[in-house]
């Protein structure tokens, strides 16, 4: 009796859990958007589309500097979904034309992905559409990229990541390459990624 009530749990195990791996595989998309959110796409594709980036990579820069937190802040000091800087907002800025950006208009989703894409673009027109630079350049500042590229410390190749000096930078790439597969898998609707990372 004893023998026959382990075999039908053991039975009714293996069952559900045969049901949980068909509903993770058919889910699993679903499942992965909840680990990988993508808030404020309508923002997010216009600024992209206006500096002609993929949405895609930075939807992924966003989860990896704040997980669409809006009001996230570094102990450094950066600020938003897009973790910026207010001394990089201001030069951002002025380079527009504008008037500095009050650090608390950082917090703001819209000036936040405004001023990051524009960014982003800007670091792709520098280091001639490289993507590993550019995220490289994002998370360490460009100067120190440049400098580098320049002594030779880095090839700047994905390959080489172990040659940047700064762990934080070796772990931003990997990360925000990581997500961006999974980003490309999750929203892109079967199309290729744009960037080859």
């Amino acid at each position: 009796m004893v023998l026959r009530r382990k075999k039908k749990t053991g039975v009714k195990r293996k069952l559900l859990l045969l049901f949980l791996v068909v509903l993770l595989w058919f889910n699993h998309k679903e499942i992965g958007r909840v680990w990988y959110p993508f808030e404020h796409q309508e923002v997010i594709y216009h600024y992209a589309e206006v500096n002609r980036l993929d949405p895609l990579l930075v939807a992924a820069v966003i989860k990896t500097e704040s997980n669409f937190q809006t009001n996230a802040t570094s102990p450094k000091g950066a600020r938003g979904l897009m973790q910026i800087m207010p001394d990089t907002a201001d030069w951002i800025s002025q380079q527009r034309g504008g008037a500095p950006v009050p650090p608390e208009k950082l917090l703001n989703a819209e000036t936040s992905i405004n001023l990051g894409t524009w960014y982003l673009a800007n670091l792709f027109e520098e280091f001639h559409g490289d993507p590993v630079l550019v995220i490289a350049a994002y998370n360490a500042g460009r100067g120190n990229v440049r400098n580098w590229l320049n002594h030779q410390y880095w090839t700047g190749e994905r390959k080489t990541l172990d040659q940047i000096p700064f762990l934080e930078t070796r772990q931003y790439i990997r990360l925000v390459t990581w997500n961006y597969k999974v980003y490309c898998y999750l929203y892109g609707e079967d199309k290729q990624p744009l960037y080859n990372v």
